[in-house]
């Protein structure tokens, strides 16, 4: 049986992050422990390290080609194209290091933690160490004030209270976010390092030699075959258009997930089932949007069972939605196009009001 504590990611220093509103362990007679039995027994928890095999070779080609094309353009301005494949490749390079924190990939922790600093420090220059301290957060609180970091940004407000609280240029942000937020995204990739960077410096843990090695690895290496191979005014485009690309796409597959749902009260209690459901939102479509957007599409079943294998959320949703419509609780979903106006909506009714001075509700 799962329990809330399964959300947590595997990192460094692995440790429960309990929800304070939710037991350790979810009672016998709950309906999550009931749904728990039903996922468990249709073998929806059991690993499929055959399709992560084929799938982390198949990126790992992606990358060396996209490399190999990039040498072979030349200093040519035709090397923007290869800046887009190098930007959709290194999205999927982070999805991996996202199933690899999860425990999707590989059911040991040292197993996850080598898979998830090779993807995320040495292959994308993502922390891998910040990043599930960040995550976990996330998911025991999903939605929620004050605890959960995706929604405590300095940039985007979710709440009246944050847009209210804004000053200056942040305020005037807070107006224009629905129109800004894209936008925004172009320099998510650039942000993701600079945190990475400071987070490495700044924690104390055994292991961070070696994330400042893979780090320093990434970069280094990155900056060099650019460096070499084109001029300087052709180098700096390449790094911004591959960066930014990357930055949007990777900001665009984690918008469609909570943007514009509930917000919970920091004291909310909630039961688990309830309260990853009704934060959350899946994405209809079919493979090629489960391609694109890593498995996440799935938000629903991914909050509820983290650890569950990729390939098999698609196979579970079935199973979850009738559980959901048989005991009352919504289940969301929405196309890509419409998760955005959701979102959009969403961050201008909240961030419109605060030009006349007032409140604006949720």
């Amino acid at each position: 049986m799962l329990s809330p504590e399964d959300i947590a990611v595997t990192g460094p220093h692995p440790r429960p992050v309990p929800a304070p509103s939710a037991p350790r362990a979810a009672p016998r007679g709950s309906q999550y422990a009931e749904l728990s039995r039903q996922i468990r027994q249709s073998g929806l928890l059991e690993p499929r390290l055959g399709y992560y095999v084929w799938k982390i070779a198949v990126t790992a080609v992606a990358l060396a080609a996209g490399w190999a094309a990039f040498v072979l353009v030349g200093d040519s301005w035709w090397q923007l194209g290869v800046a887009v494949l190098l930007a959709v490749v290194f999205t999927q390079i982070g999805f991996l290091g996202h199933d690899a924190g999860h425990r999707q990939i590989a059911g040991s922790r040292r197993a996850s933690y080598v898979l998830g600093v090779l993807h995320g420090n040495l292959g994308v220059g993502l922390s891998y160490g910040w990043w599930v301290d960040k995550h976990n957060r996330h998911h025991a609180h999903p939605n929620t004030e004050d605890t959960d970091p995706d929604i405590m940004l300095s940039v985007v407000a979710f709440t009246a209270a944050q847009a209210r609280a804004g000053r200056g240029l942040a305020r005037l942000g807070f107006r224009y976010q629905a129109y800004l937020f894209f936008p925004m995204l172009l320099g998510e990739a650039i942000s993701i390092h600079v945190a990475s960077i400071r987070a490495v410096i700044r924690r104390a843990s055994f292991r961070r030699p070696v994330e400042a090695a893979l780090l320093a690895t990434h970069f280094a290496g990155y900056l060099t075959i650019v460096l070499l191979v084109l001029s300087p005014a052709r180098a700096v485009v390449f790094i911004l258009v591959q960066q930014g690309l990357f930055g949007l796409y990777l900001g665009c597959s984690f918008a469609p997930n909570h943007k514009g749902m509930p917000i919970l009260d920091a004291g909310d209690k909630t039961d688990f089932l309830r309260r990853q459901v009704l934060t959350s939102r899946n994405v209809r479509g079919g493979w090629l949007t489960d391609l694109a957007l890593g498995g996440l599409n799935y938000q629903i079943e991914h909050h509820l069972f983290p650890s569950m294998p990729r390939p098999n959320l698609p196979r579970s949703q079935a199973l979850v939605r009738a559980f959901c419509q048989q005991h009352g609780v919504p289940y969301r979903e929405a196309s890509l196009a419409g998760s955005y106006a959701q979102a959009l909506r969403h961050l201008n009714a909240v961030g419109r009001p605060v030009a006349t001075g007032c409140g604006a509700g949720q």
